[in-house]
């Protein structure tokens, strides 16, 4: 798996901004690649810093592509492909989650940082009939808000961005769930408060 990965890594650097789209792709759907997106969104905007936006909506388009054909083959397989292939209780667990939180529910995971389990919240959001457009609203502004937040990084830390991620890489995740979950908070508070 290790010469795979270094592989892919030489491909994505050798292409540019399409190999960082097909990295982010095959990391989100069929190849378990983790990292590898990341470290490559931050490596590739401290060599072109003027590339940054580029890259991100490359990585943020791969990784979407990707999360959609996850979630259609959790369409088609339904129940039974998630229950191959995860354990039960896991399963019953996210469900829970995604008749409780909705949407929630796949945007939380998709900023979080490896090892944080991300693939079955895509598999479920199509198990559980999630519409296409929210699932790929919430896919496109959780992925475009981490990458964004390394590139940014990256800018910033040059080649420090690395070592700052791993060192701190946690904390800024849970910083920017904390963000988006205080505007969910918000926005269902604004809207309960509105007249019918």
């Amino acid at each position: 798996m290790g010469r795979i990965v270094g592989r892919m890594q030489s491909l994505a650097v050798a292409l540019g901004a399409p190999g960082l789209f097909l990295v982010a792709f095959l990391d989100s759907s069929f190849l378990s690649l983790p990292e590898i997106a990341d470290l490559l969104v931050i490596w590739m905007v401290t060599q072109h810093k003027a590339r940054l936006v580029l890259y991100v909506v490359c990585a943020t388009l791969g990784s979407t592509v990707g999360c959609l054909v996850m979630y259609f083959l959790g369409q088609k397989g339904g129940d039974a492909l998630i229950r191959t292939r995860f354990h039960s209780a896991s399963v019953d667990r996210a469900m829970a989650a995604f008749r409780r939180y909705g949407i929630m529910a796949v945007l939380i995971p998709s900023i979080l940082p490896p090892p944080a389990p991300f693939k079955i919240f895509v598999l479920l959001a199509g198990v559980a009939g999630i519409g296409v457009s929210r699932f790929t609203t919430a896919i496109v502004i959780g992925r475009g808000a981490r990458y964004l937040a390394e590139g940014v990084l990256a800018v910033w830390y040059g080649d420090r961005a690395m070592a700052f991620m791993h060192a701190n890489g946690k904390t800024v995740s849970l910083v920017v769930v904390g963000l988006l979950a205080a505007g969910f908070v918000g926005y269902l508070l604004r809207s309960k408060a509105r007249p019918a």
